[in-house]
């Protein structure tokens, strides 16, 4: 792990944080540029780093990217969203989405996981004041989810609590009781949204241990389930706008993605590996890719 003595500090308090209430606001146009521009950013910062999950971070962007720049309440009020990042080794994409919406400096992006960097490897909200959930133990976040979400009703505040998590994760017992009583409890404003990309540390999950029936297992614990293309950003807003209007139990959004995603025509980098690296030929292909495919 590198020290870097000269990383800026970004953490703040909430009155000072520059958000801005964008929900339903970016055209698709925008929306597309922003994820490349993510992506790219995710694979220098890794490659950078010499340590990363460029996989598990590139099947995310698009959901980032959606929540990040149209449909969260992206706010310093008392009623802003808050965003859960459960599979935490996912980060980069969100850094990513910081550093696309000038909300970090671009500078930071060659600091992450050094010693003394607000950007470390999984969220720590003790060091960035974009990160509301410190995470990283993977099946813990859903749980924390629902208290921030119950807290907002006992306060009367509308924000919405959004909660991702990969499909690995959801092998974790703890994800199945935190499901069970949000449905039980009709936590209306929470989404939990499954990165769906299908593999895990050791293998496939099916290999792992199976997940299927995603759907029908969520519907049976009380849950609205939406079943999306992951990468596709109409289909995350039409989902996630639904799941802001539910009104009587909490949304399960199934983002079906592709460990590793950079386009259409190109998702099978680092041919779906959980922590593999580039090489800077292989980089350097990569960036070119997201830069010419227009």
């Amino acid at each position: 792990m590198k020290h870097s003595p000269s990383a800026p500090s970004v953490t703040h308090s909430a009155s000072d944080l520059g958000f801005s209430d964008r929900v339903g606001r970016t055209g698709p146009d925008e929306l597309l540029n922003l994820s490349r521009r993510m992506r790219a950013s995710v694979l220098r910062m890794v490659h950078d780093a010499a340590s990363g999950h460029i996989g598990s971070s590139l099947s995310a962007v698009d959901i980032m990217a959606v929540l990040r720049f149209d449909q969260m309440h992206w706010s310093s009020g008392r009623d802003r969203d808050v965003f859960v990042l459960s599979k935490g080794h996912a980060v980069p994409a969100w850094y990513a989405a910081l550093i696309a919406g000038g909300d970090l400096d671009p500078a930071l992006a060659a600091t992450l996981r050094q010693l003394d960097s607000p950007l470390q490897g999984h969220p720590d909200r003790t060091r960035c004041a974009y990160v509301d959930v410190s995470t990283g133990a993977l099946g813990q976040g859903l749980s924390v989810a629902i208290g921030r979400a119950q807290g907002r009703v006992m306060r009367d505040d509308s924000g919405h609590v959004y909660c991702l998590v990969g499909d690995g994760e959801c092998q974790e017992g703890q994800v199945w009781e935190a499901v069970m009583y949000a449905g039980a409890r009709g936590v209306a404003n929470l989404t939990l949204i499954v990165d769906a990309n299908g593999r895990q540390s050791d293998g496939t999950v099916d290999e792992t241990l199976p997940l299927e029936p995603l759907a029908a297992k969520l519907t049976a614990f009380r849950w609205l389930v939406h079943e999306v293309d992951g990468h596709s950003h109409q289909a995350l807003r039409v989902a996630l706008s639904a799941a802001r209007r539910e009104r009587g139990r909490p949304t399960a959004i199934i983002a079906r993605t592709r460990k590793g995603y950079l386009g259409p025509d190109r998702g099978a980098l680092l041919n779906g590996s959980h922590g593999g690296l580039l090489g800077s030929a292989e980089l350097v292909e990569a960036l070119d890719y997201l830069e010419t495919a227009r």
